[in-house]
C-alpha cells in the first residue's frame, strides 16, 4: 500500500532543505550540495563541496539525494556475499531520517555545533508556523531535531525529487522512441557479457516497487585512481591528520573491515548526465570518460587507491570499441529527468 505523506510536511522538508541560514555561518543549505537542476548533487559539479566555512572540504563527492529513498538498510547478503543498502556512499546510516541529520552536524559540511544552535536558527525561520500546523507546538529539542529529518526525510520521498521523468521513462511508456544510437547503447547496457552495466546498475524493475532504479544497492571496489586534485588533502591538519596520505576505505572503514575496504554503494544512474563529476572522489569530469575507465581500466589505471579488493571479474577489459563507448554514453544521456 503506498503511503501518501501531507503536503504540508513536503512543503515543510522543502523549506528546511533550502534553508541557508541552517550553517554555522550561515549561507549553506542541504540544496547547496545537492541542486535540483543537476539531480540534487553539486549545482557547480565540484570534486567535493565547500563546507559552511570557507576553505573546509568534504572528503567524497557529493553523491545525488534523488532515488536515495529506494535504498533499503545495510545488511549482508548471504546469497550473493555482499553487503546491501544502507544510506552515503559508505552506507552508514538506515534511514533517509537518520542520513538528513548527519550535514548538519559536521564541521566540514553545515558545521552546526549542537542540538541547541539548529532548533534556535529553526525558530527564527520564517516557515515556524508551518512546523507548527505539522508537529504541534515546540517540544524538547531532541523531538525538535527528529521532526526536522522527518520532514526533510518526506521531502526527499517526494515526487519532486523523484520524479521519474527522463526519455527512458517515457519510452517504456510507449511515449518517446529512442534513437539508433541510444537503442544500441541500450542493448550494450543490458548485455551481461559485454557491456556489463545492467550487472550491477540493474534495468529490471524492482521486485517491490516496479521501478526502474539503476541500482543493486551493493558494494564495490572498482579500481578507481586516487584524485590528487582532491582539496580535501589541502585543508588543516586538525581536520585531516593525514593530508594526502589519507585513503577513503568507505564500507571497510564503516564496518572497520579491511575485507571490505575501497567498496563504495552503487549508484543509481539516473540523472547520471548532469551530475559530474563522478564516483565518491569525483576523479572523472565526464561520461566519456567515465566510460572508458570501466572498458580499459586495467591497461590506462594500472594503480588504484586501494588495491587489494578491487573487482577484476566485471570491469577494467571490457574490450568494447569507441563506437561501443559512445553509444553507452548515448543511452545514459536518455536517464536524465525533465524530458517531457
Amino acid at each position: 500500500m503506498t503511503t501518501v505523506t501531507p503536503t504540508d510536511k513536503i512543503q515543510l522538508g522543502k523549506k528546511i532543505f533550502f534553508d541557508k541560514n541552517l550553517s554555522n555561518p550561515i549561507g549553506q543549505s542541504c540544496s547547496s550540495c545537492h541542486n535540483s537542476e543537476t539531480g540534487f548533487s553539486d549545482l557547480n559539479h565540484n570534486m567535493v563541496s565547500e563546507g559552511a566555512v570557507e576553505g573546509l572540504y568534504g572528503y567524497r563527492n557529493a553523491p545525488g539525494v534523488s532515488y536515495a529513498m529506494f535504498s533499503m538498510p545495510l545488511h549482508y547478503d548471504y546469497v550473493d556475499s555482499t553487503y546491501v543498502g544502507g544510506f552515503f556512499l559508505d552506507g552508514r546510516t538506515n534511514s533517509l531520517q537518520e542520513q538528513a541529520s548527519k550535514p548538519f552536524f559536521n564541521k566540514l559540511e553545515m558545521n552546526i555545533e549542537s542540538v541547541s544552535m539548529l532548533i534556535s536558527k529553526l525558530k527564527s525561520a520564517d516557515y515556524l508556523s508551518l512546523y507548527k500546523e505539522v508537529y504541534g507546538d515546540l517540544q524538547d529539542e531532541n523531538t525538535i531535531l527528529k521532526n526536522m529529518t522527518d520532514a526533510i526525510a518526506a521531502y526527499e520521498r517526494s515526487s519532486e525529487v523523484n520524479p521519474f521523468t527522463s526519455k527512458y521513462d517515457y519510452y517504456l511508456k510507449g511515449q518517446a522512441s529512442l534513437t539508433a544510437q541510444e537503442t544500441r547503447g541500450l542493448k550494450l547496457f543490458k548485455d551481461t557479457l559485454k557491456g556489463k552495466c545492467a550487472n550491477c546498475h540493474l534495468i529490471d524493475p524492482d521486485e517491490e516497487t516496479g521501478k526502474v532504479l539503476f541500482t543493486d544497492f551493493t558494494y564495490d571496489n572498482i579500481g578507481l585512481p586516487k584524485n590528487s586534485n582532491n582539496p580535501f588533502y589541502t585543508i588543516p591538519t586538525s581536520y585531516n591528520p593525514m593530508g594526502s596520505s589519507y585513503i577513503d576505505n568507505g564500507l571497510g572503514a564503516f564496518l572497520n573491515n579491511s575485507n571490505f575496504n575501497g567498496q563504495f554503494k552503487v549508484p543509481s544512474l539516473r540523472n547520471v548526465a548532469v551530475s559530474a563529476p563522478y564516483f565518491h572522489n569525483g576523479v572523472f569530469n565526464t561520461l566519456e570518460e567515465t566510460v572508458t575507465f570501466y572498458n580499459k581500466r586495467d591497461s590506462l589505471y594500472k594503480f588504484p587507491e586501494v588495491p587489494a579488493t578491487v573487482n577484476h571479474k566485471e570491469l577494467g577489459a571490457l574490450k568494447l570499441n569507441s563506437q561501443e563507448e559512445k553509444d553507452i554514453v548515448a543511452f545514459l544521456k536518455t536517464l536524465t529527468d525533465g524530458y517531457k
